[in-house]
Order: structure tokens, then C-alpha cells, then sequence
């Protein structure tokens, strides 16, 4: 596929990580000179210097011949108009990054299709979604619904209370009986490993889970956690982040925003009538026990700075709250903040990226997540009629060993996959895989 990317901040940069080893033909547009020079020394692509916005540029970047063209500059306007333009010259699709969600507003993201712009990316309001999604789980560090909830896939630290501590795959599934759930991958020492009915669960192992609806309560229970349903939330920071995961939860239950900023302050409490706006600094201890942190289920840090963040959950889980989330923005922050006890952690430019990368899969991808406490990607298929996936059970189809079929969703049904499942025509399935076996799972799926 060949693959136009526009700016490269920090969106464009993990997109090209993603990219790197996929054998695409992928050609970069930047305006500034140095941050070129890094990217094109590091990744093997064509970098051009300039603007997106110039028809020069895009021709010469060969956007006439382009199937995919991402345009993840830092300003809105300049992302717009980069899109329209390079539908105009031929580009097959077009994405644009966007900081503002009256875009995603139905008229007016149909307006934007109509100009040329096939899709949007709000990385601020994903993350917000991730945020929300996550909190109805204790000791689930991510968690990702496919095909409106029918599936979804729990990220789960193993604490020294687990029960399926010592116990192989097969065992824990023979306690089920009706498997409801399935383990696809265990990660464990920074190596991820697809996991065989001998494999055995260790304590501190972080387990990626398939779940229908029937299993989920059955998942916390086994990481050696309880469920919990969150009553009050405090959220520091009144980023787009925090702003938009509060307006979503003001209703649900008792909101708390911290922010520095006082203008900022005003500003919020029009934006949030349900929840309470107080002005302070987060990082401050006696601020966070007069405003009640020992009464607080869930602390979420979404300033702008990595370091307050990390630093803030930690303070607030040492002085009793259940659950902390924490932005971190820096990928080199990520695996840190883990160890340090932190539940779990939001990266807007992954969660980003990974929604772009499905564009780029040569089959009918309809979700695409790339994870972080893994090197593994997860990918939700809709299988094509005729597909390879379909001429066998799973056992008799030689699936590629580096990646596992979680669950299936048929109709208005879904079931766990094991061996003797046979995949059909338009069944959505979820597939957990390492990144060197990507280019084969296209051969089934297609």
C-alpha cells in the first residue's frame, strides 16, 4: 500500500513506528527540516520537505497514486484542508486529525465526507472513551469492546490473590466448563507469549482475556481483584481529556476536577454543571485530604505534564484511592509508571495511531488496537465470503502459530472460539496476533 503521511509529530512518528516493518511504500511531508532529517534516519521512507497544504508537495509526494493519506499536522485547518486537496489529486482515502468534536457532529462529519475526507481522528476523545470504558473494572489496565460489547478484551495484572496462579490454561478452562472467556496471550518479563493449554499462569503476568458478556464478572475475580463501581471520581487536569470523560460520567457519579489554571476554572464549571471545579494544584497533599482523596474511588491525572501525572497517582494510591489512571504521554514513561503500581495508563498518540493503522490492513478491519503492555496488535475481521478462514476448522486450516482467534460474533450472537469452530462468511472475528504474522492473517480474511 503506499501511504502519504503529513506531519510528524507525535501521532505521524508512532504511526510510522507501527508502519515500519509492514512493507508499505510510505512517504512523508514536513515542514521542518530537522524533525525530517530524524525521521527519514530512522524509518526507511521517501521524507519531502514542505507544506501539506501545497499542490506541489502532494504531487510530488505522488499523491495521485496514494490508497491511504493521514494528515496529523497540529493544526486542524491545515489537516482539513490537506485532505480535500489530496482527494482532489486522486488520494484513494483520506484521514485528518482534529482537536475539535463539533467535526463529529453527524451533519457535520457528513459535510467532511462530502468534501473528501473519509475519516477523523479526535485522539483527545478516544482517550476520553478508553477512560470511561475502563472504569468498571478494578485491576484491568485496558479494556476494548468489539462489535458494540458482544466481545471485549480485558488486560489483566495477575495479583498474589489470583487463583489461576499455578494453574495451566486447560485447568483454569475445565473449572469454567461453558467457556465464556478465554485467555489469548500472556505477557510476561517483556515477552509476549501466545499461550497452549500447558502454559501456566504466573503471579505479576499481565493476561489479554476474550470475553462475552456471560464471563466478565467471572474476569476480575480471577485476577485475585474485586469489581468495582465507582461512586466518587477526582480528576486532575481540565485537559479535553479530562473535560470530555467528565461529561460523561457527571451523571453517573460524584466528579471532582482539580485545575491549577483559575480562568480555566470558569470555564468548567459552564462546561460541567454536575461536577465540582476546584482550584488548586493537584500535586498538593493537604489540597487532595481536604477535598476528601480517602473517600475517592478513582483518581484520573490528565494534565498536560507525564511526570504530574505519574507522580499524583502514586500519592493518591499511597493515601488509599482503589483506582489511578494516568495520561503519559512519553512511550519511554509507559512501562514505568506500570511498575510503579499505577492501574492504568492513557497515550493519546498510541490509541491514535492504532485507530489510523486499521486503514492500512488489506481486509475488512472494523476495530484495531495496538497495546501497550505488549509488543501484539488485536484486530477485529469481517470475513469475506470465500476467505481462506472459512475452508476448515480452525485446527484444520494451518493458522499462523503467532497469532490466536479469541472470539467470534455470528448474527446477534457471540461464542468463544476453540479448535473445532468453523468460521463463516460475515462472522466478526477477533484476532490477537504478533506483528510478524499480520501480512498472513490478510491471506485468510480476505
Amino acid at each position: 500500500m503506499k501511504i502519504i503521511i503529513g506531519g510528524c509529530g507525535a501521532v505521524g512518528t508512532q504511526l510510522l513506528k507501527m508502519l515500519s516493518n509492514e512493507g508499505h511504500d510510505i512517504v512523508v511531508i514536513e515542514n521542518d527540516q530537522s524533525t525530517l532529517e530524524i525521521i527519514t534516519a530512522n524509518f526507511d521512507v521517501l521524507g519531502l520537505n514542505g507544506s501539506i497544504t501545497s499542490f506541489q508537495t502532494l504531487k510530488q509526494a505522488g499523491v495521485r497514486d496514494a490508497d491511504l493519506f493521514v494528515a496529523v499536522a497540529r493544526e486542524l485547518e491545515t489537516n482539513i484542508t490537506a485532505c480535500i486537496l489530496a482527494k482532489r489529486l486522486g488520494a484513494e482515502k483520506t484521514i485528518a486529525r482534529i482537536d475539535n468534536s463539533e467535526y463529529l457532529q453527524p451533519t457535520n462529519r457528513a459535510h467532511c465526507i462530502g468534501m473528501g475526507i473519509d475519516a477523523l481522528v479526535y485522539p483527545q476523545m478516544l482517550a476520553a472513551r478508553e477512560i470511561v470504558n475502563l472504569l468498571s473494572q478494578t485491576g484491568t489496565s485496558e479494556v476494548f469492546n468489539f462489535s458494540n460489547g458482544m466481545l471485549s478484551l480485558f488486560v489483566i495484572k495477575l495479583t498474589e490473590n489470583a487463583p489461576v496462579i499455578g494453574k495451566t490454561l486447560s485447568e483454569v478452562t475445565k473449572i469454567e466448563g461453558e467457556l465464556n472467556y478465554r485467555a489469548v496471550a500472556i505477557s510476561r518479563n517483556g515477552k509476549t507469549i501466545i499461550p497452549k493449554g500447558s502454559d501456566t499462569f504466573e503471579y505479576d503476568d499481565v493476561i489479554y482475556v476474550i470475553s462475552t458478556p456471560k464471563g466478565i464478572s467471572k474476569i476480575t475475580q480471577y485476577s485475585g481483584q474485586e469489581k468495582l463501581a465507582p461512586e466518587n471520581i477526582m480528576i486532575l487536569g481540565g485537559s479535553r481529556i479530562g473535560v470530555r470523560a467528565a461529561g460523561v460520567l457527571e451523571n453517573q457519579a460524584n466528579i471532582k476536577v482539580i485545575e491549577i489554571d483559575k480562568s480555566k476554572c470558569y470555564e468548567l464549571s459552564e462546561l460541567l454543571p454536575e461536577c465540582l471545579i476546584i482550584h488548586g494544584d493537584g500535586r498538593d497533599t493537604e489540597l487532595l485530604r481536604q477535598e476528601g482523596i480517602e473517600k475517592t474511588d478513582v483518581f484520573i491525572a490528565v494534565t498536560g505534564n507525564s511526570e504530574t501525572n505519574i507522580l499524583t497517582c502514586l500519592q493518591a494510591k499511597k493515601m488509599g484511592v482503589k483506582k489511578t489512571i494516568a495520561a503519559v504521554e512519553s512511550l519511554d514513561y509507559i512501562a514505568l509508571a506500570e511498575n510503579l503500581g499505577i492501574d492504568a495508563i492513557i497515550n493519546k498518540k498510541l490509541i491514535a495511531a492504532s485507530y489510523i493503522l486499521r486503514f492500512t490492513i488489506n481486509a475488512d478491519v472494523t476495530s484495531f488496537m495496538c497495546l501497550l503492555a505488549s509488543d501484539a496488535e488485536v484486530f477485529e475481521f469481517i470475513v469475506r465470503p470465500g476467505a481462506k478462514i472459512t475452508k476448515g476448522k480452525l485446527k484444520d486450516i494451518d493458522f499462523p502459530k503467532e497469532a490466536t482467534i479469541g472470539g467470534v460474533v455470528r448474527n446477534k450472537t457471540s461464542f468463544i472460539a476453540t479448535g473445532e469452530t468453523h468460521i463463516k462468511a460475515n462472522d466478526h472475528v477477533v484476532v490477537f496476533t504478533l506483528p510478524n504474522a499480520v501480512g498472513r492473517l490478510e491471506e485468510f480474511f480476505n
